[in-house]
Parts: structure tokens; sequence; C-alpha cells
């Protein structure tokens, strides 16, 4: 998709980081109108920390940034709610935004470059080790990651941010942290 293209949001209180996966109830008009809209394309939506407002109800206002949510899985609950296991694919940059009549958000968005393949910096090699240490602890799906994946500096940067007990606040400076090395020493100085 070409930036400047206008995309769906879905503000929430939570950030979605490329890789991580997310789990949705879906029940609001707008929202089951936008997960038809982007099944019929083949496309995904946008997910961004709600700066001001609820998830629900009126419109929240969203961050600048955000993250691509794939749609990999979809159900349904007791209740008859739609359910959703999303995946955090591209990272995005709003420009505006505007509020559609049946009150979804729809920005303006610029996708951000991939992250570079870089190795581990030496200076990193400790969170490597720690992120192999809770993954051996939690299991999980990235539990059985290659050994390989451990020496790349955004895979091991994504990961820890995913995974470490951080506020919405810093999950949303490294999601807006551009350089995958500087996304890790920003991590060092979250670490107690």
């Amino acid at each position: 998709m070409p930036n400047g293209k206008s995309y769906p949001l879905f503000p929430l209180h939570t950030v979605l980081l490329p890789g991580a996966p997310l789990g949705l109830r879906i029940f609001e008009p707008r929202y089951l109108d936008m997960v038809r809209e982007c099944g019929r394309r083949e496309e995904g939506f946008g997910v961004c920390l709600i700066l001001e407002g609820r998830e629900a109800g009126a419109p929240a206002t969203p961050a600048a940034f955000g993250t691509e949510a794939r749609i990999e899985d979809f159900g349904s609950t007791d209740e008859g709610l739609l359910t959703l296991r999303v995946r955090g694919a591209r990272r995005f940059h709003v420009r505006r935004t505007r509020v559609r009549d049946n009150g979804l958000v729809v920005g303006e968005v610029d996708w951000l470059d991939g992250d570079s393949d870089d190795e581990i910096q030496p200076q990193h090699g400790l969170l490597a080790i720690l992120l192999r240490k809770l993954l051996d602890q939690i299991g999980g799906e990235h539990a059985s990651a290659p050994m390989e994946r451990f020496d790349q500096a955004a895979w091991v940067g994504w990961r820890l941010a995913e995974l470490l007990p951080l506020d919405d606040a810093s999950r949303q400076a490294l999601l807006q942290q551009d350089d995958p090395h500087a996304r890790l020493d920003r991590l060092l100085e979250l670490m107690p």
C-alpha cells in the first residue's frame, strides 16, 4: 500500500508491536464493518494506542504511530461476539485522521521502513541472553525460534518489548524508534 493512503484505525489501550500476536473481541458495528471491509480487500487495519478516550463509544484519539494488524484467525464467543487473532506487521505514522459517519477513525498513513537485519552489537548481548531465558521459562510461540533469531537486533528488541512488563508509554516510545540498536539501548535503560 502506498504512503498517504487512507487506512482504518482501531485505537486500543495497548501497543501492538511488529511480530506480536493480539487477541480481540469485536462487538461495535463500526469495527464489524471494518473487519468485513478488510476481509474483502485482503488487507489489515491499524492499531494505535489511545491517547484520549475509551475503546468503546465515542471515537478515541489515537497515537500518531501504530502497527498494521494482519488477521490470522477468527471465531466467535458463546455470546456471539466476533473474536480475532491478529499479528503486528508494518509500522506506520499517521499524518491526519478523520472520523467516518459510523464512528470509525481512518488515518492517512505513511509506512515506515522495515527493520534491517543488523546483528546484535556486543553491548546488547545480555539482552539476547535475557530473552532466551524468558522464553525458556514462559514458553509460547517464540520459544522454539531458531538460534540465529537471537542474533538479530530488531527481533530481540521487539520480543523483549512484547514480553517485559513495560507500561504503554514505554512500549509506544519503542515502537516509534526506527533504529533497532537505539531500541535495544532504550530497553537497557528500562531494565531494573
